[in-house]
Order: structure tokens, then C-alpha cells, then sequence
């Protein structure tokens, strides 16, 4: 790590409290922007989702529980990995302790990949996961919500992913989606992709105030260092 400037409490306190007017602006624009997405518009959902859950088949309707907001975490998990991804295990770790405070604001929150139901419990209970993953590997979900793709063939070289912002060629890319139920009508109310799910990963904010922060700018590619949680104890 470079030598970093030194100074003394008075120097130090001027430029924080300087430093945290701009932090304070930031979070009005940030607060600005979460109204504005609040107002974007829905679209109906006409499809009928069916996946494989913990007690059976269960509809998009049903995920949502005793709640009118549902909240997916799009985990990736093709069905023929024998493991989810490991950034969006990274990602599912902060999930557990959260879902009964989102509860407690009218939302049900669920993973879901195209993985077999059997792998996703398996990893579940290897990671000491309690969160509802359900399998959607007999329906279009994940395709319909731009998280899998078709493999590259002659026709096309990948496909398009976050709106058409990248091309990918694997078979699975991360999302976070919302959904609003009333009456018994269920409307797709926002997405989210690419750096679009960095929000939701609560150790990055930490290390975003560390010293060195995510300290990955001399690694191969971002999150080169990250392993399945379980492996760090090997």
C-alpha cells in the first residue's frame, strides 16, 4: 500500500467534515433516484411460472406469500453445474438475517435458477442457508427476465444482457427483479443487472470504507480472490 498523506485531528476533522458534504448530496441524489424508480411504470404479467419449491410446484402468485411485494434474487445456477456461482453465493450470504425485516415492510424475498431443485437444497444446507430457492428449470423465467441464454451458435455470438449494454456467452448472468401483486393481477415492476446488483452486497459496502477498499484493481478481473465461503475454510 503507498505512503498515504499524515496529518494532525484538526487537519484530518476539516477535510472529513468537507468530504461529508459531498457524501450528504450523494445521498440526496440517491434518495431522489429511488423515488424515481418507485415511479416507473409496470408491466402486467400474463405468463403463467410454475417452479419447483421446498413443498412442491408452486406459481409466481405463490412465492409472494402473505405478501403484495416480492423481491428475486435471479441466482446463477445452470443445471448442469454441479455448484450455484460463486459470486452470487457471495451475494446469497446476506440474505437469511435480512428477510424478516423485509417481511415486516410487506415483501417476500426468494432465489431462484434453473438449477434442480436437489442441487439447490444441497448447496443450501452446505452453506447454512434457510432463504426459499426455488428451481425454475420447467419454465421460461429466467429467460423471459434476461438472466439465461441460449448457448453461442451459428445464428448468434452471444447474447444480449442489461438491456442490450453487454453481450455475454455463458449460460447464466446474475439480476435482481420486483414484483407487485394486487388483487390477482402481478406486475413486473423493475430489474437490475451487471454492477446494477453491487448494491445489494452488503460486505462490499464495508470494504467501499476500508483503507484499501475492494482491493482488486491488480487482480486478473474483479472478485478474482473470491471463493465459495465454505472453501476459505479448507
Amino acid at each position: 500500500m503507498a505512503m498515504h498523506q499524515i496529518v494532525n485531528h484538526e487537519d484530518w476533522l476539516e477535510t472529513r467534515k468537507r468530504f461529508l458534504a459531498k457524501e450528504k448530496e450523494f445521498t440526496r441524489l440517491r434518495d431522489e433516484l429511488s423515488r424515481e424508480r418507485r415511479e416507473l411504470p409496470w408491466e402486467r404479467i400474463d405468463k403463467d411460472y410454475v417452479f419447483e419449491g421446498e413443498h412442491g410446484r408452486e406459481t409466481l402468485a405463490d412465492l409472494f406469500g402473505k405478501h403484495s411485494q416480492l423481491i428475486v434474487y435471479h441466482f446463477m445456477y445452470a443445471p448442469d453445474w454441479e455448484i450455484g456461482c460463486r459470486a452470487c453465493s457471495f451475494w446469497a450470504d446476506n440474505f437469511n438475517g435480512i428477510i424478516p425485516h423485509l417481511n415486516q415492510r410487506d415483501v417476500s424475498m426468494v432465489a431462484i435458477s434453473r438449477g434442480p431443485l436437489h442441487k439447490l437444497q444441497e448447496q443450501a444446507r452446505k452453506f447454512g442457508w434457510t432463504f426459499k430457492w426455488v428451481s425454475s428449470a420447467s419454465s421460461d423465467f429466467n429467460f423471459d427476465y434476461g438472466v439465461s441464454f441460449p448457448p453461442p451458435s451459428d445464428e448468434h455470438d452471444g447474447s444480449p444482457y442489461n438491456y442490450g449494454s453487454m453481450t455475454v456467452k455463458g449460460p447464466e448472468m446474475p439480476g435482481v427483479s420486483a414484483f407487485i401483486k394486487q388483487g390477482d393481477e402481478i406486475y413486473h415492476t423493475y430489474s437490475t443487472y451487471g454492477r446494477g446488483v453491487d448494491m445489494f452486497n452488503t460486505a462490499y459496502h464495508y470494504l467501499d470504507i476500508a483503507p484499501k477498499g475492494r482491493d482488486e484493481d491488480e487482480l486478473p478481473y474483479p472478485m478474482a480472490w473470491l471463493k465459495h465461503r465454505i472453501a476459505y475454510e479448507a
